[in-house]
């Protein structure tokens, strides 16, 4: 060192790259921000519909809102979107609105009377009874009600039929007539086709009930489905004759309204109030 000068210390060179840890940091936690904004989007919707139906249980049992009491409102539902989790729709029993529930626990009930009752006609397997897609099903099969190709029911069937209108009459649900034929073609001085005799089966068994005076009419409707909706094969005639029947089918009435503007796309199949949950 000459001069008496002091030497100059050079400085630490400032690193130019920091910022890239706090945005590194802010990267970290916005990710960790729409993860659980995602996983809230995506909760499982199916447990919440448990839960709020385990409130609305809850509630019912202590009477503080009745379920005569909760009618839907009045104007176009809200969308349904693809991921959201199906609620059954509200069942109606005259002026009450009953949850599914209470409905398959009303079907089970009159399901078990009907087979007390008809205990003899089951056994000769005239009569089956079981429950269906719709409701309740109450199959008079051909060979214990009708002649063959004819519409008018056998004399001997007419008190069993005055039992069922007394089970159906002290319950509120409709009831819908239906005719059913197997697949050999009809031609007799009555009838030109399977449609025909199928819908005059339907509508002779809904006079009949009507002039028992247990069911209301505007309850009762009737229909002719020939041969399109088998319940075994039509390739044996133990299948055909199983065909050959006018069901009884006990179903509930609903609230939905098909003909609301802007109503809910339906999406998959329809849900019935008694398939299993």
């Amino acid at each position: 060192m000459t001069g008496g000068m002091t030497p100059r210390i050079p400085r630490a060179r400032v690193s130019q790259d920091r910022w890239l840890i706090s945005y590194a940091d802010f990267i970290t936690l916005l990710f960790a921000l729409f993860v659980v904004l995602y996983a809230f989007a995506k909760a499982d919707q199916k447990k919440q519909s448990q839960v709020a139906a385990s409130i609305d249980a809850a509630f019912n049992s202590l009477g503080i809102f009745p379920e005569t009491s909760r009618k839907p409102a009045n104007g176009p539902s809200a969308p349904v979107g693809k991921d959201q989790a199906a609620i059954p729709m509200n069942i109606v029993m005259g002026e009450d609105v009953l949850s599914p529930a209470k409905v398959k626990d009303d079907m089970d009930h009159l399901r078990r009377e009907l087979q007390q009752t008809l205990s003899n006609q089951v056994a000769q397997h005239t009569v089956s009874i079981q429950m269906g897609r719709d409701g309740l099903v109450i199959s008079l099969r051909e060979a214990g009600f009708f002649a063959s190709g004819s519409a008018k029911p056998r004399p001997e069937t007419l008190p069993t039929l005055r039992l069922i209108a007394s089970s159906l009459g002290r319950t509120g649900y409709d009831l819908r007539i239906e005719g059913h034929t197997d697949n050999i073609p009809i031609s007799n001085a009555e009838f030109d086709s399977n449609w025909e005799l199928s819908s005059a089966r339907a509508t002779r068994i809904a006079r009949l009930l009507l002039e028992e005076k247990a069911i209301p009419p505007d309850r009762l409707s009737a229909a002719g489905l020939a041969e399109f909706h088998p319940v075994a094969s039509n390739d044996t005639a133990n299948g055909r004759a199983e065909n050959r029947r006018v069901d009884l089918v006990v179903l509930p009435r609903t609230r939905t309204n098909f003909s609301v503007p802007h109503a809910p796309p339906l999406t998959g199949g329809w849900s019935k109030i008694t398939d299993g949950d």
